[in-house]
């Protein structure tokens, strides 16, 4: 061997360890001496000095590399795409491709990788499509980019699955992976499964946490658990994604204790102020927690929270209505330090606008949407809207909005069907299920939900009954306490206690709080007193702290003039410590919440209207109205007819009714929202003053929506 024959050897295996080491110092060296052509210059010499530069990140100095080949072959032009690819620049990477007289499945393959890791659909599928065309063979790795590519196109996905199986490609970890990653994202967790268990032995650690990450994110808590402990058993590396999604299945089986566990496990190997893993505890202390101050102190130790935390943050908050303003304060915070808002972050703020039933605050972040130009789930935020125009009443606003959407999903359908169901619209809401029916949307369990929902608001038995066999019997789906509850709620709002003693007799599982509640509901309308002591009995067993059942009972007792059944039921949530939620209403009134309770004495405008409420009393008993005194809820003992009646007055929904009536325009609509159920009085008395005033009242309580126009609700006094 002569002695350049050796220099060049020597060169190739100095470059090579450079290469393998990162080693950008001894590199640069070698390159002086290859510029200054003290060894031989090759395309091959040139294309490793490109790897070089593209593993330390020096992209300008790979490119200048790439521009002094004086002919550049495949290798050079699939090394230098790769490079830009890795900085996630495809569109430089893509007119480089352009210029490769011949590219190969390896030229393709960097591409559409490229493509797919930026989550650009389709110009990778549009590569896919091109190499097929062409006849180039495809490897596991063209596969494995496409179905990463693929977003929502199942169809596509199985296409290339079965391609896969065809050219034995089956067999690659990477392509499997990328099939049990997309199968999970997907809710296809029977195909994961499948796949995952398939692969029989060739599982890397990826593979392990796809799996784990599908089941994770897909509510199916104890097999994502079960399959986590087994990687902790076999020793395998976990990452963020896994550590985040086995929060997750703590979430999805509302098990705090569990969670916070492996929170102090967490904080003990240093990943709780990682951007992803914080998301995840955020979301678990909000949807099992009660104490959303426990959510912000997580959110104060992340560093450098990303838009995710951020959104996660907006949605802790406006999924606890108590401080669902903080949500659009967040919302400001996060704008203001200057991270974009995208599709999620509207999703979540447009829910605390619902909650707080604040159309205008809605109007603005519909606004604001439009002008933000979101540029990816568009659907998904049109969805947000319609429910949250149906929850602040302005049900007209919400119709618009969805005949006006360039396309549907199965999740708008189901929020315009519910959001008539609330408001009493059942013809509407069925109207819109058999278009359903008729079309290619399939309704699932909470499409009958609220379909179930709006025939017990309506009285509609025959319908209920019908739509609750066709669930099974033609949709193979199996009924949920939801779905029994409805059913609960249909019969015993018709005064058919035993159709509904039945019903929860025939469940395949024990009843659950809502099915009593919505049975003690029922009771309550009809006096049933001896049903409304087994249901509430019932509910009591299953939440000994919830107030709801001691409350209703008390308050069925008072309208049977049980004195002492009141006091005992009084006595025992006392000696449980249960506290009964303080009723309120509020009313927004030039972009301010003012909050009313019962025989207010706070409020600065308290005395004038105390004032308006005697004076429309006088005026509205002209017409015809009688107080039920029964709904004060207080013993005869010492209390006459006419403090009974201004303890009626002074209900808080009346309160917060006079207030919008005394601060808004002749003629504008009143919304006024109620933390509990509106009592019979009230709701009475409203159609008498909405008849009065000429005013559209409406009032949301915990149950529905009640539209008050002319002396008339909507419910059509079936409530």
């Amino acid at each position: 061997m002569n002695q350049i024959s050796w220099s060049l050897l020597h060169f190739r295996q100095l470059l090579k360890a450079c290469i393998a080491g990162r080693d950008l110092i001894t590199g640069k060296s070698l390159q002086t001496l290859y510029v200054k052509s003290l060894v031989p210059t090759s395309t091959y010499l040139s294309n490793h000095f490109i790897i070089l530069y593209s593993k330390c990140g020096r992209l300008a100095d790979a490119r200048k590399t790439f521009d002094a080949i004086p002919c550049p072959n495949v290798f050079s032009y699939n090394t230098i795409i790769c490079a830009y690819a890795k900085e996630s620049q495809p569109r430089i990477a893509h007119q480089l491709f352009d210029k490769i007289p011949q590219p190969d499945t390896v030229s393709y393959n960097t591409l559409i990788s490229a493509y797919a890791d930026r989550g650009e659909t389709q110009p990778a599928l549009a590569f896919v499509s091109e190499m097929r065309e062409l006849g180039l063979e495809m490897d596991g790795f063209t596969l494995s980019a496409g179905v990463t590519a693929c977003c929502g196109d199942i169809s596509l996905v199985s296409q290339l699955h079965s391609l896969a199986i065809k050219g034995g490609f089956d067999s690659y970890t990477s392509l499997n992976n990328a099939l049990v990653t997309y199968y999970g994202k997907n809710g296809r967790l029977s195909d994961a499964e499948r796949v995952f268990y398939g692969m029989s032995g060739i599982q890397d650690e990826v593979s392990w946490n796809a799996i784990v990450v599908a089941f994770g994110q897909n509510q199916q808590g104890s097999k994502a658990l079960g399959l986590f402990h087994e990687m902790i058993k076999r020793e395998l590396n976990v990452d963020m994604y896994t550590l985040a999604s086995v929060l997750t299945a703590f979430t999805s089986l509302e098990d705090l204790s569990g969670g916070r566990q492996f929170h102090a496990q967490l904080i003990k190997i240093g990943f709780h102020h990682n951007q992803h893993i914080g998301s995840s505890l955020i979301d678990l202390y909000s949807k099992c927690g009660k104490d959303i101050t426990d959510c912000r102190k997580l959110f104060e130790e992340i560093h450098e929270p990303d838009l995710v935390v951020w959104n996660t943050m907006i949605s802790a908050y406006s999924q606890h209505e108590e401080v669902s303003e903080e949500a659009l304060a967040c919302f400001r915070e996060m704008q203001r330090i200057g991270l974009r808002a995208d599709d999620c972050s509207f999703v979540c703020v447009t829910s605390a606008c619902s909650n707080l039933s604040s159309p205008l605050q809605g109007k603005q972040i519909h606004s604001l949407a439009l002008k933000s130009d979101i540029p990816s789930n568009r659907i998904s935020m049109d969805n947000a809207l319609v429910a949250m125009y149906a929850k602040c009443g302005s049900l007209q606003d919400a119709r618009q909005l969805f005949d006006r959407m360039p396309e549907h999903n199965i999740v708008s359908v189901n929020t315009m069907i519910a959001g008539y169901a609330q408001h009493g619209v059942g013809a509407e809401a069925l109207l819109i299920f058999e278009w359903m029916l008729k079309s290619e949307f399939v309704p699932n369990s909470v499409t009958f939900v609220s379909v179930l929902s709006a025939c017990a608001h309506t009285g509609k038995l025959g319908d209920g009954e019908k739509y609750f066999g066709m669930m099974k019997e033609e949709f193979k789906i199996e009924p949920e306490s939801e779905h029994y509850s409805c059913m609960i709620d249909m019969f015993g709002r018709a005064g058919k206690f035993r159709e509904a003693e039945q019903l929860i007799e025939s469940m395949p599982y024990n009843p659950g709080s809502i099915s009593w509640a919505a049975l003690l509901g029922a009771c309550r309308k009809h006096g049933n007193i001896d049903l409304a002591i087994k249901a509430a009995n019932s509910f009591i067993q299953m939440e000994p702290s919830n107030a709801a059942p001691y409350v209703m009972l008390a308050n069925i007792y008072s309208n049977a003039g049980r004195w002492e059944d009141v006091s005992m039921v009084r006595k025992l949530m006392r000696d449980r410590g249960v506290k009964k939620k303080p009723g309120c209403s509020w009313i927004e009134v030039n972009k301010k919440i003012h909050i009313f309770i019962a025989e207010d004495r706070l409020h600065p405008m308290i005395k004038e209207i105390y004032e308006y409420l005697e004076d429309m009393s006088m005026k509205i008993k002209r017409t015809g109205y009688v107080p039920d005194v029964k709904w004060a809820l207080v013993k005869d003992d010492g209390i006459g007819e006419a403090e009974k009646e201004m303890m009626l007055v002074h209900h808080s929904e009346k309160l917060a009714i006079a207030f919008g009536l005394l601060s808004t325009r002749d003629g504008e609509p009143i919304l006024v929202m109620k933390n509990l159920r509106i009592c019979g009085d009230c709701h009475n008395a409203i159609k008498f003053i909405s008849a009065a005033t000429g005013r559209v009242i409406t009032v949301r309580d915990t149950h529905r929506f009640h539209c008050f126009n002319d002396g008339r609700c909507s419910c059509g006094d079936y409530w």
